[in-house]
């Protein structure tokens, strides 16, 4: 598939008109990305929907927490490369300053796109001035990771797994790139260059996950945390999240960010040079199939 052409966006079908559910307990909002038939695979669809649901969330000020979850079997499955609803040449009422890239040529098309809906969304939703709490079981991969890693504290189950397999299409890591923050750097090398599947237990011994639960208990587990920080001063909250959001920012994270941004896009266009897709070649089905391998499952 050549990601600069295909899909077209009459092509486009969605299985559903409701990619994201915002629901509310008490002063917590709950973010829940419903495509469960597609492992919560995001499109642009689902970006600007969870975009929306963190800006009611963030206006409201009956809400002081907020938690973000998936339905179904799997936190993510990363980015949309491959459903019927994959939409990228689809046209959207944009939040940032940046153009649309639908009438943009080669290589500037994706790097247009991928300012507004992955960097740029990734950027504006870490800075949520409410605490936001990841939830994740099973899968949370490649695109998966961002919208974890944005939040101020992930609880995972414990057959949770985090991977970002897209070494395998010569790009080096998902657009948002925190991975050296979220890991020791030789960690985050192994986790890009192999690919493979890092359980949520190994996770938390990195400080990647918070707290572990099960499938059982997860709901109660995140509602718990999500309720005490309900309680706590809402300036407060805030005033903390920019302080270590500025610790990091000092270390570099957002400089870091902007680099590998423009490697990302690099490797890309050399795919397209190379093999007339963006991808290196692979979609949805040969990623999913190269990853069970990896895995060893059947």
């Amino acid at each position: 598939m050549d990601d600069l052409v295909e899909p077209k966006a009459a092509d486009i079908a969605y299985e559903t008109d409701e990619p994201v559910r915002y629901e509310t307990d008490g002063a917590v909002a709950y973010v829940i990305m419903n495509r469960p038939r597609f492992h919560n695979a995001q499109n642009s669809q689902m970006t600007y929907a969870l975009d929306a649901a963190f800006r009611r969330a963030t206006d409201d000020d009956a809400i002081r927490a907020i938690v973000l979850k998936g339905e179904g079997k799997h936190f993510s499955a990363g980015h949309d490369i491959g459903t019927p609803g994959r939409d990228i040449a689809a046209s959207w009422d944009r939040v940032h300053l940046v153009p649309d890239h639908v009438n943009k040529p080669a290589a500037e098309f994706l790097y247009t796109r991928e300012h507004e809906v992955y960097i740029g969304m990734c950027r504006r939703w870490r800075d949520i001035p409410k605490p936001t709490i990841a939830a994740v079981q099973g899968a949370c991969i490649a695109g998966g990771l961002m919208l974890a890693w944005v939040c101020d504290i992930i609880v995972a189950t414990d057959d949770a797994f985090f991977q970002d397999p897209v070494g395998r299409m010569g790009i080096p890591g998902v657009e948002y790139f925190a991975h050296g923050f979220e890991l020791p750097p030789r960690i985050a090398k192994e986790f890009i260059l192999l690919g493979d599947r890092m359980p949520a237990e190994r996770a938390y011994q990195f400080g990647m996950v918070n707290r572990l639960s099960t499938r059982a208990a997860l709901d109660a587990d995140v509602k718990a945390i999500a309720d005490e920080l309900a309680t706590r001063s809402r300036l407060g909250n805030w005033l903390t999240k920019q302080a270590l959001n500025h610790v990091e920012d000092l270390r570099g994270k957002r400089a870091a960010t902007d680099a590998h941004f423009h490697m990302h896009h690099f490797a890309h266009a050399q795919n397209d040079m190379i093999v007339a897709n963006s991808l290196g070649g692979l979609d949805a089905r040969s990623m999913a199939a190269a990853n069970k391998r990896a895995a060893g499952d059947d």
